[in-house]
């Protein structure tokens, strides 16, 4: 008879499709510690068709218009901070995408956002990331920086999409039909994709800033507004990446 902790360890490595056949596998093993393995496994198994269960109902924008070609999701990520540039992404998934976790990037944890990441990047047909840099941003505001960060984004895509998925807006300038949907990355796998590239995109930047101007904490704010920022940008003045107009009720630039 198998030992307990060698059917943990099976149970432990095994991938979510497999689920099913190791709890028919050991369903008639009346000993306690692996009556308790099987719990764990039922709930697991429960969770995972759970989470296949969402992730498929996120596919109803691409199952729209998949008969259209290849469908893209369009995100950006750092509308709001003080400093660093707003980062754009654009991904085409495969019609088959098998990914699961993908969410609104707000919604995930650092760890998982790195862990999705280096999926979408495997797997995804095609994935562009544009970006405005401070100094853009102060010169055509906010909102038109971010359309050029997603159009350049739209610009790096091989293959060419044949529709674009965007969470709420309608980019100017661009000749590839548009779905905007509100809370999309919330909505659609695209999106959600677009939103996890261009966050652990921008993520890594102020991280590496922060190596080089490490008394603004860029590294653990991102850029945004905390209070420890804003006190660093008191005491030390504003640092090359900062937007001026971001910055001028704190300090005079």
């Amino acid at each position: 008879m198998q030992k307990i902790t060698e059917i943990k360890n099976e149970i432990q490595a095994a991938r979510p499709e497999e689920y099913a056949f190791l709890f028919e596998k050991y369903k008639d093993d009346a000993r306690s510690g692996v009556r308790k393995l099987l719990e764990q496994l039922q709930k697991k198994e429960t969770a995972y068709r759970k989470e296949l269960a969402r992730t498929e109902k996120m596919k109803e924008f691409e199952h729209k218009y998949e008969d259209l070609g290849y469908v893209c999701g369009i995100d950006e990520v750092g509308r709001g901070p003080l400093a660093g540039p707003v980062v754009a992404g654009a991904v085409i998934l495969p019609r088959d995408c098998k990914i699961l976790y993908l969410n609104d990037s707000k919604q995930l944890s650092a760890k998982k956002r790195e862990e999705l990441y280096d999926v979408i990047m495997e797997n995804a047909v095609a994935v562009g990331i544009g970006m405005a840099s401070p100094k853009r941003i102060d010169e055509i505001n906010i909102l038109q920086a971010t359309y050029e960060a997603m159009r350049e984004a739209i610009s790096k895509l091989d293959p060419v999409p044949q529709i674009l998925l965007n969470d709420a807006v309608t980019i100017p300038r661009v000749t590839i039909p548009q779905v905007p949907i509100i809370k999309g990355d919330a909505k659609s796998i695209s999106i959600a994709a677009a939103s996890i590239v261009a966050k652990v995109t921008r993520d890594r930047m102020m991280v590496e800033y922060d190596k080089v101007m490490p008394e603004y904490g860029f590294a653990s704010n991102k850029g945004y507004g905390a209070a420890s920022h804003i006190e660093a940008l008191k005491k030390y003045g504003p640092s090359p990446i900062h937007r001026a107009t971001f910055i001028k009720n704190f300090v005079t630039v």
